[in-house]
């Protein structure tokens, strides 16, 4: 089974500075890994089995070589990919990207909280069945049997390929690659393409933020003094607001 994963397809959130006039600035506009991506790369790894093939699809300039250490074979890099926190522009990169492999079994996407339209995005894309929410899977025939979490319980479904598996990570990555794994990953394929040559002449229309603000800050009174004097001011000021 060939399973590509997408991974490192968006800016993460901890590098957008957004000021007091509402506009955001990017200190770091790369797209890094998510916290669902190791999840993810595990997750095909395991559909693919030892007989088959996990390939990995990143966008822009991330750092492709990222899967290759955690078991990608090989790995596709649309080079020119906006930036963008449309997830319908980004599932059509994705979409595309996924045409350009041949053979492909299923596509397996972080299913992030940031995020959470993009793997469904990518399923109507690409006209496959969609699992989102899931915890863990593996080959069942002709098939996928995925466990995910719907509330408090586990639900396991079993799904016909092609498919797309939305895959959301119960903790933190548990084992990060060492150096001999990112050496071997710098020797491992990766081809670079353009939205041209993926045949994409236009993106959807993205979802232009009609603006941004800071939250609300709530007002903080400070009452000082002795104990009894500042539990006096707490009470009167509770009583002038309705409290009491």
């Amino acid at each position: 089974m060939r399973a590509v994963v997408a991974y490192a397809w968006a800016r993460s959130a901890a590098g957008a500075i957004v000021h007091a006039d509402g506009g955001v600035e990017w200190r770091n506009a790369r797209p890094v890994a998510g916290e669902d991506d190791p999840a993810a790369v595990a997750a095909a790894l395991a559909v693919a089995g030892p007989d088959g093939e996990v390939v990995g699809l990143t966008l822009g300039d991330a750092d492709a070589s990222w899967a290759l250490a955690r078991g990608a074979a090989r790995a596709v890099r649309v080079t020119d990919a906006p930036a963008s926190d449309d997830e319908g522009v980004t599932a059509a990169v994705i979409a595309a990207g996924v045409r350009s492999v041949a053979d492909v079994d299923v596509v397996v996407v972080g299913d992030s909280e940031e995020h959470p339209g993009v793997a469904a995005a990518v399923g109507a894309r690409l006209g496959w069945p969609v699992v989102a929410g899931v915890v863990s899977a593996a080959p069942s025939g002709a098939g996928i049997e995925a466990v995910r979490r719907a509330g408090d319980v586990q639900e396991t479904v079993v799904v016909t390929c092609p498919a797309v598996l939305g895959v959301a990570a119960e903790g933190a990555e548990s084992r990060t690659p060492g150096m001999k794994e990112q050496l071997a990953a710098r020797k491992r394929p990766v081809v670079t393409t353009t939205l041209a040559e993926l045949g994409v002449d236009t993106l959807p229309a993205a979802v232009v933020p009609g603006g941004t603000r800071l939250p609300e800050q709530a007002r903080t009174r400070v009452f000082e003094g002795e104990p009894e004097q500042t539990a006096r001011q707490l009470v009167a000021a509770l009583r002038a607001e309705g409290v009491l």
